[in-house]
């Protein structure tokens, strides 16, 4: 371990321990070094790491404090991750979305309130108008408000910073199918639908199973043509 990395994990644990709580003024720098018997060069990378991670928030004129740590905060770089993510990852993706989204679906069904479920119908109300005018992108764009909008009525930040994270790095592969797909948003609208009626009724198994027969189509529609593009060009596929 380096030098800075200490640092970091001894700031790490004041902390996690609650001796420095979330909005706490750290100590000065000759002080903190002195506290975590680190001298001040790694320490000030340390601190220039946990900014970056959001951990830390630095005040100019007024000092370095810890931050809410909040999970919106913490997870937001996550979106960012994944978008650097190379093409061949976005199956896994997909994958991470099956997993995930019916779990959630099936929570909010127990949580939505009547505000979101009116949100949720304004989605799915705005992609309907998309899809008759074949504006593709603006379709998509309220296909994933209605989903992130489904994971929100969770009340689970974390999950809701997590998803959001994940589904934007498949944005552009649902634009794509539009314009490949013959009727795939009229397709997704019916999914759609099932999922929002699930909410509506309050059942959360059904919920699950709409949102899960939801990604899954999605999903294969993607290994279908992953698999096609791989017997072009003579690779293997991703069951092979």
């Amino acid at each position: 371990m380096s030098r800075t990395d200490e640092a970091i994990a001894r700031i790490r644990r004041l902390i996690q321990s609650g001796e420095l709580p979330p909005g706490a003024r750290l100590p000065s720098e000759p002080e903190l070094a002195a506290q975590l018997g680190v001298s001040r060069n790694p320490l000030r990378e340390a601190v220039k790491a946990l900014v970056v991670a959001r951990v830390l928030d630095v005040r100019r004129g007024d000092g370095t404090y810890v931050t809410s740590l909040e999970p919106k905060l913490l997870l937001e770089g996550l979106g960012l991750a994944v978008e650097l993510l190379r093409d061949d990852s976005l199956l896994e993706l997909v994958e991470t979305r099956r997993l995930l989204e019916p779990a959630a679906a099936g929570l909010a069904a127990t949580r939505i309130s009547p505000e979101a479920l009116a949100g949720l119908r304004g989605h799915l109300d705005a992609m309907r108008e998309a899809t008759a005018a074949d504006d593709v992108e603006k379709a998509t764009r309220f296909d994933a408000a209605f989903h992130r909008a489904v994971v929100a009525a969770t009340g689970n930040e974390t999950l809701t910073t997590v998803l959001d994270g994940v589904s934007g790095g498949t944005l552009r592969m649902r634009v794509w199918r539009g314009v490949v797909e013959a009727n795939a948003f009229q397709r997704a609208i019916v999914e759609h639908q099932a999922i929002y009626d699930a909410l509506a009724a309050g059942d959360p198994t059904l919920a699950q199973a709409a949102a899960l027969m939801h990604v899954n189509t999605t999903e294969t529609w993607l290994r279908r043509t992953l698999g096609q593009a791989a017997v072009r060009h003579g690779e293997r596929t991703p069951e092979q």
